[in-house]
């Protein structure tokens, strides 16, 4: 007989105790069934004492190894079928859970919880969350309503075919999303109002600036990557031949600068090209 939970909750947690203290009760009272998954990335607080109180499954990394890594610890001890991950700062909602999983029970692969416009975490991100959503969704090919979301249920033998690819950092609901794209499983969002989180934000802005630069390359790559490569490529071979075509009328010749803009053009696309085929390897059943 098999005596798994239906569903397992995941929430990393470095030194969330505030959030843990008001969200685990409700928790446990809505999804008594349920198991409840902490994953304590390193945190100095009294994250365990609350943890242990509110009678929780409490998985310790011995020192931070960042939200992604605290994802996969979460996933790979699951017993559930349906994993719901979801913050520990009380962004999110436990009443949202309902919703995420009524969705998924219409025969989706993951639900992702899409945060309204009011509950951007202020104008830059904001910002910077609606221009990662418009490179995805040109990217794929469908409405990509919230890309960096950690609010989501998924199937839980589906997301783990994806572990070996998930990031240690904070950009796992990106390759995820990607991932599941790629491979061709379904995505639908649900409209969720994310609350002012409780506690100090680990996501400085200035210092993770660049890495969420490079989040725009990841969805480039993991998708399709001539679609990121070839329009690059296009630009330079079209400024290399306008130049060209300036050089030769007004002196006859070919330049250096025209020769390196066309080499530069081929070298482009044919590292999309090969992009493209370590790409479909990477997504090869294992």
């Amino acid at each position: 007989m098999n005596n798994a939970p239906p569903i397992s909750i995941i929430l990393p947690a470095k030194n969330e105790a505030r959030g843990l203290a008001e969200i685990l009760p409700r928790l446990r009272k809505a999804y008594q069934a349920a198991e409840i998954i902490v994953v304590n990335d390193g945190s100095t607080d009294n994250t365990i004492e609350v943890c242990a109180s509110h009678h929780v499954k409490v998985i310790t990394h011995p020192y931070s190894m960042g939200n992604g890594a605290a994802i996969k610890s979460g996933a790979r001890a699951a017993e559930g079928d349906i994993l719901v991950f979801m913050d520990a700062d009380g962004q999110h909602q436990p009443e949202d859970i309902a919703h995420l999983l009524e969705k998924l029970a219409e025969g989706y692969d993951m639900i992702v919880g899409a945060r309204t416009k009011q509950s951007q975490a202020g104008l830059p991100r904001a910002v910077a969350n609606g221009f990662y959503n418009r490179l995805a969704t040109w990217m794929v090919g469908q409405r990509v309503q919230d890309l960096t979301s950690g609010f989501r249920a998924v199937k839980a033998e589906k997301f783990r075919e994806f572990l070996y690819l998930l990031p240690n950092g904070f950009s796992y609901p990106t390759t995820i999303t990607m991932s599941f794209f790629r491979a061709g499983y379904t995505i639908a969002y649900i409209p969720i109002s994310s609350p002012k989180r409780l506690g100090k934000s680990h996501i400085r802005l200035l210092h993770d600036g660049m890495r969420f630069l490079l989040i725009i390359l990841k969805v480039g790559t993991l998708y399709s990557p001539l679609k990121l490569f070839l329009p690059i490529s296009l630009v330079f071979f079209l400024t290399g031949l306008g130049y060209y075509l300036y050089t030769y009328l007004a002196f006859g010749r070919l330049t250096n600068m025209s020769a390196l803009l066309f080499t530069t053009s081929t070298v482009i696309f044919l590292i999309g090209l090969v992009s493209e085929q370590i790409t479909a390897l990477l997504y090869q059943r294992r």
